[in-house]
């Protein structure tokens, strides 16, 4: 098994799927063995890309606070981990960004799990995770997600907290009212441990 560093270090000079990054390789993770919980989402955008921080955006203002955690927690690698499903900018599509780049899963989740033997908790953030992730995901990720409680207490599936979900959140209030509340208590009881 590779040191931990080594892997940091292969990951960050990753050119795997240089040739389709329209602004080009720049792998975004945190990690330390000492990672109490996971958090598996889509890809960097074009800020992330940018500032080489992971979640540094609204969507991760978002996240902190359905997680109830400030920056400093967030970013230390002994408590958090971040490991998307693609670790660079893939590109603008029609309606977003592009999915996630298939080949750096494959290529690195494996190696990047057996690096992380003390987590206890995985928040899945959107379809792509929770397709790679769960084997009795359900049609949906909405179901997905109503349905949170039959994938614990590995597995936390959530949306995306971009503020373009929104709608979603309007159209699904039980989510902020039930599923947020056992989220927030989740991290906390897996940090205090």
């Amino acid at each position: 098994m590779d040191s931990l560093e080594n892997l940091l270090s292969e990951i960050r000079s990753c050119r795997i799927c240089e040739e389709s990054l329209p602004l080009g390789p720049n792998p975004v993770v945190q990690f330390s063995r000492e990672s109490r919980i996971l958090i598996v989402g889509q890809t960097p955008g074009t800020k992330v890309h940018a500032s080489g921080v992971p979640w540094d955006d609204a969507s991760g203002r978002n996240l902190r606070k359905w997680m109830d955690i400030n920056e400093k927690i967030f970013y230390d690698t002994s408590k958090v981990a971040i490991v998307p499903m693609g670790f660079c900018y893939p590109g603008k599509g029609k309606s977003g960004d592009l999915p996630p780049r298939a080949e750096c899963a494959e290529a690195w989740h494996d190696k990047v799990m057996s690096h992380l033997p003390k987590l206890e908790l995985t928040l899945l953030i959107g379809q792509y995770a929770q397709n790679y992730y769960l084997d009795s995901r359900l049609n949906t990720l909405t179901e997905t997600v109503r349905n949170w409680k039959a994938y614990q207490p590995k597995y936390f599936p959530l949306p995306h907290p971009s503020p373009r979900n929104n709608i979603w959140m309007k159209k699904n209030k039980w989510f902020g009212k039930q599923v947020l509340s056992h989220l927030k208590r989740s991290v906390k009881r897996t940090l205090s441990n």
